[in-house]
């Protein structure tokens, strides 16, 4: 399947949303990505979203990425939304400067069109530099703007670490 879910980009995005400039492993996005599932559905054409489950696993470059579902809608022949969850979807990828990025969120939505990325429900971003979490995150790839919020009554936590208490990979 030659899908370019560009929401495994979204973690070139989930990065830099954690206390301070990290950009993830450009060099990944030039890789070929493998996808493994336990089903898929979808049409030849791609005028339908295709969809896959059973323990949906992505790897793109240092960019690995394990949802109990993703779905993948295009416009034109081309990825334009893709949908993944999960009892946490976790994205795990290694950012140009050779340091790890983890995020995990019940739902993660990357828009390739708009560039905007949403974290929802319990989502948690790890960086080296520290780590945020909350109920909602959202990240404009294009602006760089990052939103997020506790929800219902819930809150955002941040923890930076100081450069001494930052480990080295």
């Amino acid at each position: 399947m030659s899908v370019r879910p560009a929401s495994l980009l979204l973690a070139i995005v989930l990065g830099a949303s954690c206390a301070g400039p990290a950009a993830a492993r450009s060099s990944d996005r030039q890789q070929p990505m493998d996808i493994q599932a336990g089903h898929q559905t979808g049409t030849v054409d791609y005028s339908q979203p295709t969809t896959l489950s059973g323990g949906v696993k992505i790897v793109q470059g240092t960019l690995n990425i394990d949802a109990d579902r993703a779905v993948i809608s295009f416009k034109d022949g081309e990825a334009s939304q893709a949908v993944l969850t999960g009892n946490q979807a976790v994205l795990r990828q290694q950012m140009d400067n050779g340091t790890p990025m983890t995020a995990r969120a019940d739902r993660i939505d990357y828009d390739m069109l708009a560039d905007v990325v949403v974290l929802t429900g319990n989502y948690t971003v790890t960086t080296q530099r520290g780590s945020t979490s909350g109920q909602r995150l959202t990240y404009n790839l294009k602006s760089g703007q990052v939103d997020s919020g506790g929800e219902d009554g819930g809150r955002v936590k941040m923890r930076i670490l100081p450069k001494s208490q930052r480990t080295q990979n």
